[in-house]
């Protein structure tokens, strides 16, 4: 399955490799999501003269005028360049980026320039990048060292926060908007998608789903066994359900940055009459639902038995930027009103 950043490999969320057992899954057939890109990029502003801003661990960033040759190392910081209309030059796992996001499209023939986790450095610097946009986790990141030996800025923004994943998630937006002068798009696309949660949760209320309770999960192949990730309290993906009027009733451990929880089939039989969401993309290493499908316990769950295991559609990042959150507000009102 895919796995996150280039620190993440290094963070506690690695711990989260499940050695979940049981085969299973749901039942709900998926389309694709449709792109979140409501609005064009003519006419959108570039902000002139020296840029200097403080980035998510307290680093100073100077640039002479806005970056506009901008290599990126993380796809919610790729999903952002391309929603405030800046084609990168270069991008960490393009083919990866293509499967698991649709909220934005990489323009084609856009340089790849390694893994998320490993970047070819010697690719990042052929791309002749003014800025380089990196996810890190603290300061000390392994990521940060090896980009301050050269002689380009680097704009590090935080990985995840459960404490305020919205806030965070909004945070390394408006930073990228800053480095590349787009701060009046930014605020556009912003108050875009406040607005469409504020009518998403009307709608969710109007049709009687306010209270509702949820686990959204997903999961991998781990051997013989199926690996379950519930997203719990302080999940980006969760916290947005919170904020329509449902009740995410993942009650189990979760990590501190991303809100992420462990289990295996018998674990999701502790959830009550919750329903259940799951990511519609298919894991290229294995069909995590064709498995969980097989497994009579996993049939026997509420959720699934009554046919409230719900595939999100395909294509959508649970760690996304605003276009991935509008996508993922979207899916929660069709699929709770249909």
């Amino acid at each position: 399955m895919f796995r996150r950043s280039i620190a993440a490999a290094l963070a506690p969320v690695a711990a989260l490799a499940l050695a979940a057992c049981g085969q299973t899954t749901a039942t709900t057939e998926s389309e694709g999501a449709t792109p979140a890109t409501s609005s064009t990029c003519e006419g959108v502003k570039t902000s002139t003269g020296p840029v200097s801003l403080t980035d998510s661990y307290g680093r100073k960033l100077e640039l002479e005028e806005p970056a506009d040759r901008v290599v990126v190392l993380e796809w919610q910081q790729t999903e952002d360049l391309l929603t405030l209309c800046v084609n990168p030059v270069g991008v960490a796992d393009a083919k990866g980026f293509g499967t698991w996001v649709s909220a934005e499209e990489l323009p084609e023939g856009t340089p790849d320039v390694g893994t998320r986790g490993e970047p070819n450095l010697e690719a990042v610097f052929a791309a002749d990048p003014d800025l380089i946009v990196v996810e890190a986790y603290t300061a000390e990141d392994e990521i940060l060292k090896q980009l301050a030996k050269y002689d380009v800025p680097v704009l590090a923004t935080k990985g995840a926060d459960a404490s305020d994943p919205i806030g965070n998630m909004k945070n390394t937006f408006e930073l990228i908007a800053q480095a590349t002068g787009r701060e009046q798009h930014a605020d556009e696309v912003v108050a875009g998608f406040d607005a469409k949660v504020a009518e998403a949760k009307a709608a969710v209320a109007d049709g009687n789903g306010a209270g509702t309770g949820f686990v959204y999960f997903d999961g991998w192949i781990d051997g013989a066994n199926v690996a379950i990730r519930p997203f719990g309290q302080g999940s980006l993906i969760g916290e947005l359900g919170e904020e329509l009027g449902l009740r995410n009733a993942w009650a189990g451990k979760v990590d501190p940055a991303y809100g992420l929880g462990q289990t295996d089939v018998e674990g999701m039989t502790k959830v009550g009459d919750a329903t259940f969401f799951y990511t519609g993309t298919v894991d290229p290493g294995g069909d995590v639902n064709a498995e969980l499908a097989k497994n009579e316990v996993w049939k026997s769950i509420p959720a699934v038995a009554e046919s409230r295991a719900h595939a999100f559609p395909e294509g959508i990042w649970t760690f996304g930027g605003p276009r991935s959150a509008g996508q993922i507000v979207d899916a929660y009102v069709d699929l709770l009103t249909e």
